[in-house]
């Protein structure tokens, strides 16, 4: 009995070393992004952020058609609508070094950011949008990611969860006990609601940057509303699209993003903005 309660005992200093260093390491790793201004908890350089991107670039591209989209016209119609995102907006005030890219999948629905400005869309998800506008809505939410370090704050959070996780399994799993291993698998599970959480804030930030960018670039900002539109329509005939695995439900967004509108714009949206 008394070997059990001092093993128990090791575990449980164990435990609390383990998540005493996971905080410190946490909190006390942060900067202050040059565009949003706002301290974030990051553990890499924006530099590091590029070399992640570049580095996971083609990997991406296998997993949506392999390669690049052979629509020349298409492909630099992407290209052309992202720079013009970056250079008229705030996004040239960031560190990173944007790239946009078409891939050649028409089936899968769907666009994302990698850290440090590598930005995909599908040649699946092109092909449903009807404006140019609507296209600089989601290169723009996507762009939005990149300025705010989402996938920067994510690693940093990955990490901080993973060591609570592990220091909470440590602490209430028994060899002697098969029961313990309950506690261990719900402790895990909220560890991934943790990071769910996040990652739906971050989605509602990028909106709310994706609003911002496309009003600077001279766009109106309501073409995102018929790309949430477009999404929905898609949602319901049956086949969930793939951006609709990584992102919340349109419908759910569209009531935040006309918000986000009328914040930037309380008098209305100025006319002569293009579509």
């Amino acid at each position: 009995m008394g070997n059990r309660s001092s093993a128990i005992g090791i575990r449980v200093i164990i435990a609390l070393v383990i998540a005493a260093f996971s905080l410190i390491k946490y909190f006390t790793t942060s900067s202050v992004n040059p565009v949003t201004g706002q301290k974030q908890h990051v553990g890499v350089t924006p530099q590091q952020e590029i070399a992640l991107g570049l580095q996971a670039a083609p990997q991406m591209e296998q997993q949506y058609g392999g390669e690049a989209s052979s629509d020349t016209q298409g492909t630099a119609l992407v290209q052309s609508v992202g720079q013009e995102i970056v250079q008229k907006s705030d996004a040239s005030k960031s560190p990173y070094q944007y790239q946009y890219h078409l891939l050649a999948d028409p089936k899968t629905v769907n666009a994302f950011a990698l850290p440090g400005g590598q930005i995909f869309i599908t040649e699946a998800l092109l092909n449903k949008l009807k404006t140019r506008g609507q296209l600089v809505g989601v290169l723009g939410h996507e762009t939005g990611h990149v300025i705010a370090r989402h996938s920067a704050q994510q690693l940093a959070q990955q990490t901080l969860t993973q060591g609570l996780t592990g220091a909470a399994v440590m602490a209430s799993y028994d060899p002697n006990n098969p029961n313990s291993r309950n506690s261990a698998a719900v402790v895990t599970a909220i560890g991934s609601l943790v990071n769910l959480k996040y990652s739906r804030n971050d989605e509602s930030e990028a909106d709310k940057w994706g609003v911002k960018l496309m009003s600077e670039a001279g766009y109106d900002p309501r073409a995102m509303l018929g790309v949430m539109q477009i999404l929905e329509a898609e949602s319901q005939g049956g086949h969930t699209p793939e951006f609709l695995q990584t992102h919340p439900n349109p419908e759910n967004r569209l009531g935040k993003i006309k918000q986000n509108i009328a914040e930037l714009y309380p008098n209305g949206v100025p006319a002569g903005m293009k579509p």
